[in-house]
């Protein structure tokens, strides 16, 4: 039977921002009902401060100067039309259609940026389609192991991520700021600034530890009155240590080795342009 994987672009975290590309096994996630709104954890906010200013720490204004590439005419339309039009000027019909969430785009990408260094992000608000494949496992029981070759499923993916034009994703990102704040206040953090939290995600991100492979794993036991429908998907890790650590740091782990290094060096060259750090003299 085939698992359904998917992947993340963190940062931005998709290819909108193009910050990187992460796979993610659909392994255990609480059953929830459906939701046309993406998933994010409330936040009582007085009506006294509700229109205050937010402390900044990482100002989008940084991040403009490293745009040094010319962008197209501003689409026309709503914002979510323009939007839609942006992201598949930037990645291609073909791949915009095929691995992206458009509706309601913005609102699922900011909710799985403030989630991925949580201990979950919930899959059915991704702004990201599932993918069909298998993950795959050596050994049995409690001495399974993620296989060596589970790594090379990702790697044209990588090579796609890879091949983002940092600097040109960046700008993308800093001409549709306005647009990601917005949803950031609307989705409950009034009082915060988006580029701050993702700054903040990324660095989370890059303080993922280089593991020795392979990975022990473990089918998941499942407990209650609704048994599951394929229970032979359901994986964590052996090690409760690692377990532990966010939905984030967990899917680069997942993803191997190698492909982590890669999309750590990416979001590190993000980091560096978002941050005013990447210009160049």
């Amino acid at each position: 039977m085939k698992t359904r994987t998917h992947f993340l672009i963190a940062g931005l975290v998709l290819v909108a921002l193009g910050l990187g590309a992460f796979i993610w096994s659909q392994w255990p996630t609480p059953p929830a009902p459906a939701s046309k709104q993406p998933e994010v954890r409330p936040v009582a906010t007085p009506a006294a401060v509700a229109h205050s200013a937010p402390t900044i720490r990482h100002p989008i204004s940084a991040a403009s100067a490293a745009a040094s590439t010319p962008e197209a005419r501003e689409p026309d339309g709503s914002p979510q039309e323009r939007l839609r039009a942006s992201l598949i000027e930037f990645v291609g019909r073909k791949a915009a259609l095929s691995f992206l969430q458009l509706d309601s785009f913005v609102y699922r990408l900011v909710a799985t940026v403030d989630n991925l260094d949580r201990q979950h992000a919930p899959p059915r608000v991704w702004p990201v389609n599932p993918t069909a494949g298998r993950f795959t496992v050596t050994g049995v029981g409690a001495n399974g192991m993620i296989s060596r070759d589970n790594a090379q499923r990702y790697a044209p993916l990588v090579q796609f991520v890879e091949s983002i034009d940092a600097g040109r994703a960046v700008a993308l990102y800093v001409r549709l700021y306005p647009l990601f704040q917005q949803v950031y206040v609307e989705l409950g953090y009034p009082n915060k600034y988006f580029n701050d939290r993702l700054v903040d995600v990324i660095d989370h991100l890059l303080a993922t530890p280089d593991m020795a492979e392979p990975l022990g794993v473990a089918l998941t036991e499942v407990k209650g009155p609704i048994q599951s429908l394929q229970p032979w998907v359901h994986y964590e890790f052996s090690d409760s240590s690692i377990e532990s650590r966010s939905a984030g740091q967990k899917m680069l782990l997942r993803a191997g080795r190698v492909n982590a290094r890669k999309m750590k060096a990416k979001l590190g060259e993000f980091r560096r342009l978002l941050t005013g750090q990447g210009i160049v003299k």
